[in-house]
């Protein structure tokens, strides 16, 4: 192996640390470097297994686009210790899988459980929601105008709003929203933080399978009797079609199907609560951008995708290799895994004018927050749309925004965002 191969000892250990994404500003250098200076680099971190690095726009793209060769079922979807996927395939009698949801398929399996709501989340199907997700966004900007000038954003208006956008879509029943807002909480949760503050738990490596064996439990015992029920009597939503879905005649599994509803939530409503959240942050910071969006309201569009962009809520996927094969000149080698690094793809100097500053209307359609190929975000165009209403209704209102505390974002390799975000504003 030649040494040039190698990403350099401290820059490796920034891409598996969650406080680097927390702070973010030695990560980015690091990712700024490597797409400089070692596009495709292997990293070798205490306590993980070995993975390439692939931090150029262009590069991931092609590794997306060629899903038959850079396959997702074969090891762990995102990066975890060497001592979670151990725990994962000894809990599953051999599968680093703790659960099966469209991101740890591949063909033909993952083409059928795509179709299966692949009509409901496309384009025109989902412009069809809007006359129910306008009202849900004016609530929560009601609720935000009650906090008298000032509040958390993250936690008063993020959090709760796509929430209940993806419980209406699901057919969830409202009194059910604080118990699956805890579930999402406990499965996204910081990696910084155990429960109770057992500082003890949150340096055990294999925390990573246990949280999200107990965060599947917790969707199971959820959305199991639902299921049941909309077998028996289906209605107009989301949960009824995945309760009755089939597969080559034979209906799906209740791991899969569980799995699914799963995904739909915390995908669904992390996505839309961190951009929204990564937005306002960089407005408050910027108001001259503000201005912009609020006196010409077409840039909406193009602010949601700056937003996702700029804030990228899924920060990395990774793939394994299904047969030996060169990418910029690695030789990679069959079961090789590689780390998508969307966080620097999204950044890539080559791929965007000025990328490390928020600008809205540059370009920003080519953004890598929802993936790209046939593993391409199912619920993008959903997200979209609830983002924009959010935007046009917000707009409306809103006079003035600035920071108002010291914002954090999440310490967590995989899903990150905004955590808190306290800001003041003014609004008609």
């Amino acid at each position: 192996m030649h040494e040039t191969e190698n990403v350099p000892e401290n820059i490796g250990a920034l891409i598996v640390s969650p406080k680097a994404y927390a702070r973010q500003t030695r990560l980015m250098a690091g990712f700024r470097w490597l797409r400089q200076h070692n596009p495709v680099g292997r990293v070798e971190a205490e306590g993980f297994d070995p993975f390439w690095a692939v931090t150029r726009h262009a590069d991931i793209v092609e590794v997306s686009r060629r899903h038959e060769l850079f396959r997702n079922g074969d090891r762990a979807s995102t990066l975890v210790p060497r001592a979670a996927d151990q725990l994962a395939r000894a809990l599953t009698g051999g599968s680093p899988h703790l659960m099966r949801t469209l991101l740890q398929m591949d063909a033909p399996e993952h083409a059928q459980y795509r179709q299966l709501t692949q009509a409901w989340f496309s384009r025109q199907s989902v412009a069809g929601l809007e006359h129910r997700i306008r009202p849900l966004a004016r609530r929560a900007i009601e609720r935000m105008a009650a906090g008298r000038e000032a509040c958390d954003f993250v936690r008063d208006v993020a959090l709760p709003y796509p929430l209940h956008v993806i419980m209406a879509i699901l057919g969830l029943p409202e009194d059910g929203e604080p118990l699956l807002l805890e579930l999402i909480r406990n499965l996204f949760r910081s990696q910084d933080e155990a429960p109770d503050g057992d500082a003890r738990a949150s340096r055990d490596p294999a925390r990573h399978a246990r949280r999200l064996r107990e965060a599947f439990g917790g969707f199971e015992r959820y959305f199991a009797p639902l299921l049941q029920e909309r077998r028996k009597r289906p209605r107009d939503d989301l949960a009824s079609l995945i309760g009755n879905a089939a597969i080559d005649g034979k209906p799906i599994q209740p791991f899969e199907a569980i799995s699914y509803c799963m995904v739909i939530a915390t995908a669904g409503h992390h996505t839309a609560a961190a951009a929204l959240s990564g937005a306002v942050w960089a407005m408050s910071e910027n108001a001259g951008e503000f201005d912009k969006v609020k006196s010409d309201r077409t840039l909406v569009p193009q602010l949601v995708e700056e937003a996702v962009r700029w804030t990228t809520p899924a920060q990395h996927v990774m793939r394994s290799a299904g047969e030996d094969t060169v990418l910029q000149g690695r030789r990679i080698a069959k079961g090789d895994w590689l780390m998508l690094c969307y966080l620097s793809g999204n950044r890539d100097e080559q791929a965007f004018s000025e990328p490390e500053s928020f600008r809205v209307g540059t370009g920003s359609r080519r953004n890598l927050a929802f993936g790209y190929g046939a593993h391409a975000c199912l619920g993008q165009h959903l997200a979209r749309l609830e983002m924009r209403i959010f935007f046009e209704e917000l707009l409306a209102r809103l006079v003035r925004i600035e920071i108002a505390g010291v914002p954090r974002r999440s310490a967590s390799v995989f899903v990150g965002g905004p955590k808190t975000l306290p800001v003041r504003f003014a609004m008609l």
